[in-house]
């Protein structure tokens, strides 16, 4: 669970920020050339030189919640297969035949023992060896030990289930994550129930994350959405590497001031949000009800998808649990696809104008700051032969 003395430390930060109308800078602002959201070279590198070598967070350890269930899902136009065997251990392979190239199975979750391909009929386990080959007296001698799925690198840790995107690459999670591993340690989110899951089409991957990472925009974005209750412009920042927990108090947050600190519940009066580099964000964690989004580039430098999962503590037991949650869930999708996603597509489609050659952010805008650095040093690192 979330450290109290932690959480109220977090707390009185934002309090002093909101009664001094300050928040968290940076040292100055920053300027990106919009050629970096529209040049699909940059975009392709950004792919091939971070999103396939870094860790990602692919799905959720309770999407994949007992031996026999898995996960068939489009990665970066890697169609990748998760399987959690009779062993109980996640493993991760390419969603494609060795035979002649098919995906096993249509994009989604369920469970099954065995992968039959809808081609011609090759059966694999869930440890992706291959069990059949149709017709065998037919085909031809073949050796099945070497027809096995192709694995990818893979490892279930915090409630992620990472995977590299590049066969034969290596995972050293405690390296990526560093002490951010704590953080999301204390979340918990292997022990959260799954209440719904749906994908939402976004903007270039950089302009939707970028809505994630500021709350500059909530009053004038989201006045009847996110607005009523959160405050705008006023956020407690601090990175992991190049990870980030951000703190965006909500409205009650003036209330603590009447409150012995020995006495604060803090989850109550702060938003929080877990950022996992390069395009995770959690957010709602230190409550009852949080999601998770993942933000998936792709297929194109202009489009982007969303895996946008909803998730309760508890599962919703009474009429009320049940209404809530479903409310909270609409307001969720609302705020972000109506109003993000629809500014962002705005956004994506006047890059090209002419009107701006950079985008400025302010230095109350600290965490996009931090992110897009992140971004530009891990492709420099990547394009150096010496790094």
């Amino acid at each position: 669970m979330i450290d109290h003395a932690q959480a109220v430390a977090l707390a009185q930060r934002a309090l002093a920020h909101l009664e001094a109308g300050t928040t968290d800078q940076a040292e100055d602002v920053l300027r990106v050339p919009v050629t970096e959201y529209l040049d699909p070279d940059r975009w392709q590198r950004e792919i091939d030189l971070v999103f396939k070598r870094v860790p990602l967070a692919l799905a959720l350890s309770v999407e994949l919640p007992g031996a026999g269930s898995y996960k068939a899902l489009d990665a970066l136009g890697t169609p990748v297969l998760l399987t959690r065997g009779q062993d109980g251990v996640v493993r991760a392979f390419l969603n494609v035949c060795r035979h002649r190239g098919a995906q096993l199975c249509p994009a989604g979750t369920g469970t099954r023992h065995r992968f039959r391909c809808p081609y011609h009929a090759w059966v694999y386990d869930d440890r992706g060896g291959l069990v059949a080959v149709h017709k065998p007296a037919t085909f031809g001698d073949v050796d099945t030990d070497e027809l096995g799925l192709r694995p990818l690198p893979v490892t279930e840790s915090l409630g992620f289930v990472w995977v590299c995107l590049t066969p034969g690459a290596t995972i050293d999670l405690e390296s990526w994550l560093g002490d951010y591993a704590r953080e999301l340690e204390r979340l918990e989110l292997d022990k959260w129930h799954l209440y719904e899951q749906r994908e939402l089409a976004g903007p270039g991957w950089k302009v939707a994350f970028d809505g994630y990472l500021e709350s500059y925009h909530i009053q004038a974005l989201h006045r009847t959405t996110f607005a009523p209750t959160s405050t705008s412009n006023l956020m407690v920042v601090d990175s992991f590497g190049p990870h980030q927990r951000i703190l965006y108090p909500v409205k009650s947050l003036k209330t603590l001031r009447d409150i012995p600190v020995e006495d604060w519940d803090p989850a109550a009066h702060c938003g929080t949000v877990y950022t996992v580099f390069p395009n995770v964000s959690i957010a709602g964690a230190w409550e009852g009800h949080g999601v998770v989004s993942q933000i998936m580039p792709g297929p194109g430098v202009d489009r982007s998808r969303t895996v946008q999962t909803v998730l309760t503590r508890v599962p919703p037991a009474t009429e009320e649990d049940r209404r809530y949650t479903a409310e909270f869930s609409e307001l969720v999708e609302r705020g972000v696809a109506d109003e993000d996603y629809r500014t962002g597509f705005d956004v994506q489609a006047a890059l090209s104008s002419g009107a701006n050659t950079h985008f400025v952010f302010g230095r109350n805008e600290l965490a996009l700051q931090h992110h897009h650095h992140w971004l530009d040093n891990l492709l420099a690192d990547a394009n150096n032969p010496a790094g």
